[in-house]
């Protein structure tokens, strides 16, 4: 079975605004750097994709499939140094 493409990250970004906020605001909210959520669409990081999959309503996973999962679709463990509150 092949794994879903990862979303777009103007793709992320427009669901943001249409969810009436943006990755500046998201990351103010958890008193990080405004531009810090940003590193999220490039790279991976957990603590970051669940903030943002968090305020689309979505689990992390549907946004970032590659990240979640192996090419036979198996769940990859993700590990979180700091939890989200």
């Amino acid at each position: 079975m092949t794994t879903p493409s990862d979303w777009h990250k103007a793709d992320i970004i427009a669901a943001l605004h249409k969810k009436g906020t943006s990755l500046a605001a998201l990351s103010r909210e958890a008193n990080l750097a405004s531009s810090t959520l940003a590193n999220a669409l490039t790279r991976p990081w957990a603590r970051g994709e669940l903030m943002i999959a968090r305020a689309l309503e979505l689990p992390a996973s549907q946004i970032w499939p590659s990240r979640y999962f192996d090419e036979k679709d198996r769940e990859l463990k993700r590990v979180m140094r700091k939890p989200v509150n």
